[in-house]
């Protein structure tokens, strides 16, 4: 071989070898690619809660957006929302959530809504899939000892609260006499125990006492039972769009009751526009609400007015973005679509100690997390602050219709 030849063959095994080296460096040096995320909803678009589900989906859109404006997720990925539409059911639910965990892979999920859609989902679908579920809406006192793995939390307080307010401020009202009539579900038979056992323990007497399937066109018979008591007002406990205004309609065209006391379950403005506000003049609502005057709501309120002013103030919509916006924390917190380690970031994003995370604020989360420091998600909604079983502190609300419109009147303390 001539040394020219050499020369040239050795210059050019340098060269691949170079280039070689290059390709290497790049390879170990270059950022991780990012990677997108999905997250499910379970919501009652159609059925007896469709009434209050353009709020409650925009909720969960403002948290979408706000991450993906201010940083992404994880390394700079897109978070993406896909709802299941769960009709207020057990059945349809089940279903819904096996196509979010099996079908379209999501990492976690924001929902249910009604109390029996959550319970059937997560028995049957999300815990033994191993899928993060965290509710916006659902209230039901059985929910707290679920066998759930610790997959499943809710934003809201259990009914076993609000059913102990709702008695205390009837009793502080006056009205010691009532008839009690409930939606044979989840919600309607474990709202009503607590209202029952703290409403008779109280000093008051339930005159009538019976519960009711939905999607009836007449609960007359129903009605006229109830009313045989002599009890001073109704407490209805049902849906706005399902039994609630059927059975108020009913009651004033046969004058079986004139007073009417509900649960979260209609406070809907559609339903007083439905029936005339003038007709429903006094009529209380109990319904898990905000903590007043924080600088969380405060921001929440600013966000949610640029980004759609009609849902401000809905039921249940503050309460889906914190959802929304806390399952965003802990997959970030993760650093994976890992359900599992996802499922363990949720209370270390919630609880404290850390720094104060607000509405808003993603970008500022994602910071501290990449830091390796610690946050902690104050909500618009209030503390998100989870107990052992999944649960936060309650905060109930009254409101009432007057002068034809549904006001807020403040907490039930």
């Amino acid at each position: 071989m001539s040394r020219k030849t050499y020369v040239s063959r050795r210059s050019a095994w340098l060269g691949r070898t170079a280039i070689a080296a290059v390709i290497a460096a790049g390879t170990f040096a270059a950022p991780a690619l990012a990677q997108d995320v999905k997250i499910g909803a379970l919501f009652g678009v159609t059925g007896p809660l469709a009434n209050y589900i353009p709020p409650i989906q925009s909720g969960a859109e403002l948290a979408v957006k706000e991450v993906n404006a201010q940083g992404g997720i994880l390394k700079g990925g897109k978070l993406s929302l896909i709802i299941g539409d769960t009709q207020a059911t057990a059945q349809v639910s089940v279903d819904a959530a096996n196509k979010l965990v099996n079908v379209n892979n999501v990492t976690a999920i924001v929902g249910a809504l009604a109390s029996g859609a959550t319970i059937a989902a997560a028995n049957s679908a999300t815990v033994p899939a191993g899928v993060l579920m965290v509710s916006p809406a659902s209230t039901s006192p059985a929910i707290t000892d679920l066998k759930d793995n610790d997959y499943l939390f809710r934003v809201v307080p259990s009914d076993a609260y609000q059913g102990k307010m709702l008695a205390k401020l009837l009793l502080r009202e006056g009205v010691k006499k009532v008839a009690l009539t409930y939606i044979n579900n989840d919600y309607g038979v474990g709202l009503a125990g607590a209202f029952r056992a703290n409403f008779t323990a109280g000093g008051g007497t339930i005159a009538g006492d019976q519960s009711h399937e939905p999607k009836k066109s007449s609960y007359r018979s129903e009605l006229a039972t109830l009313s045989s008591g002599g009890a001073e007002a109704l407490v209805l406990i049902a849906y706005s769009n399902d039994s609630g205004p059927t059975m108020i309609r009913q009651s004033l065209e046969n004058g079986f009751f004139g007073k009417f006391i509900g649960t979260d379950g209609l406070r809907d403005p559609k339903m007083v526009e439905q029936l005339g506000g003038q007709n429903l003049e006094g009529m209380i609502f109990s319904t898990p609400g905000e903590v007043p005057g924080t600088s969380a709501a405060a921001k929440l309120n600013k966000n949610f007015t640029a980004h759609d002013a009609d849902s401000v103030g809905k039921p249940f919509a503050a309460q889906t973005y914190d959802a929304a916006f806390l399952v965003a924390l802990a997959v970030e917190k993760a650093g994976s679509t890992d359900r599992e380690a996802v499922r363990d970031a949720l209370r270390a994003v919630a609880n404290p100690p850390g720094a104060v995370i607000e509405p808003g604020e993603w970008a500022k989360a994602k910071k501290l997390i990449a830091e390796g420091k610690d946050i902690n998600y104050e909500g618009a909604s209030g503390p998100q602050d989870f107990d052992g079983q999944g649960e936060v502190a309650a905060v109930i609300d009254q409101w009432t219709i007057r002068g034809g419109k549904m006001v807020k009147v403040g907490q039930i303390q």
